[in-house]
C-alpha cells in the first residue's frame, strides 16, 4: 500500500484550495485506471486521506461517488474495495462499447472529421510498440476509443464512456498480458483511422464492429480462465 500511495502526495496538489469528493474521485478514478490500486485492493480511508490532505467525510464520498460508477465496493464490516468484474460485468461493458462507438462513428455526418485525437492516439500507440512500453500500449488503445467517442461532440456521451472505459481498464489488469492483448489491435486502428480519413464512416463502423466483437472474444477467454482459476 506505501508503493501505491507514493504517487498520491504529488496528485495532491490537483485539489488547489477547494477540495472536492469530485475531485478527489477523479484523482481515484485515474490512479485505479492506471493500475495502482489493482481489482481486490482494500483501500484506507486513513493512507489515502492522509496522502491526499482531505477529511474522510470527503474522502467517503469520493468512494461513494465511485462506488455509483462501479469501480469499488463496499463490504460490511471489512471496508472499501477496488471491484472485481465478473464475466458478465465484461460482456456488458463490451455490449455499451458496441452500442455507443459504432454509434458515433455511424452519426458523424459528412467530412472532414476532426481526427487529430485519434491520430495522436495511433501515434502514441506506436511508440509504446516501439519502446516496448506495454502499458502504455494498453493507455493508448482506450485512448483511441476513447477519442473516437469524442468525435460525437457529447459531454453526456464523454462522460458515460469514462466510466465504462475505467471498468475495462479493470478487466485488462486481471487479464495482465497487454502485449498479447493490445498489439494486435493496433493495426485495427490505423485501418479505422485510415477510413475516417477517406471519409467511409460505413467502413469504419464495420472495422470497428469486428474489432470489438474479435477483442471481447479475446479478452473474455483469458479473463474467464483468471477468475476461475484457484
Amino acid at each position: 500500500m506505501a508503493e501505491q500511495l507514493g504517487g498520491l502526495a504529488d496528485d495532491r496538489a490537483l485539489l488547489g484550495r477547494t477540495s472536492t469528493a469530485e475531485r478527489v474521485s477523479d484523482i481515484l478514478r485515474s490512479r485505479i485506471a492506471e493500475g495502482f490500486f489493482p481489482p481486490g485492493t482494500r483501500l484506507s480511508e486513513d493512507s489515502i486521506g492522509g496522502a491526499l490532505g482531505v477529511s474522510r467525510n470527503t474522502l467517503r464520498e469520493a468512494f461513494r461517488l465511485l462506488t455509483h460508477e462501479r469501480l469499488l465496493v463496499h463490504e460490511l464490516n471489512r471496508g472499501v474495495f477496488v471491484r472485481v468484474l465478473t464475466v458478465e460485468d465484461v460482456e456488458d461493458i463490451y455490449r455499451t462499447r458496441r452500442l455507443v462507438e459504432c454509434a458515433v462513428v455511424r452519426g458523424l455526418g459528412e467530412p472532414p472529421y476532426p481526427l487529430e485525437g485519434p491520430a495522436q492516439a495511433v501515434a502514441e500507440g506506436q511508440r509504446a510498440v516501439r519502446e516496448g512500453d506495454w502499458k502504455g500500449l494498453g493507455t493508448a488503445n482506450i485512448h483511441f476509443h476513447r477519442e473516437l467517442v469524442s468525435l460525437a461532440g457529447s459531454a453526456r456521451t464523454d462522460e458515460l464512456m469514462r466510466s465504462v472505459f475505467a471498468e475495462l481498464r479493470l478487466a485488462f489488469h486481471v487479464v495482465d498480458d497487454p502485449h498479447r492483448l493490445h498489439e494486435p489491435y493496433l493495426a485495427r486502428n490505423r485501418e479505422i483511422l485510415g477510413a475516417l480519413e477517406a471519409g467511409d464512416t460505413g467502413e469504419a463502423e464495420k472495422l470497428l464492429a469486428v474489432y470489438l466483437d474479435d477483442s471481447l472474444e479475446r479478452v473474455v477467454e483469458v479473463y474467464r480462465r483468471r477468475v476461475s482459476a484457484p
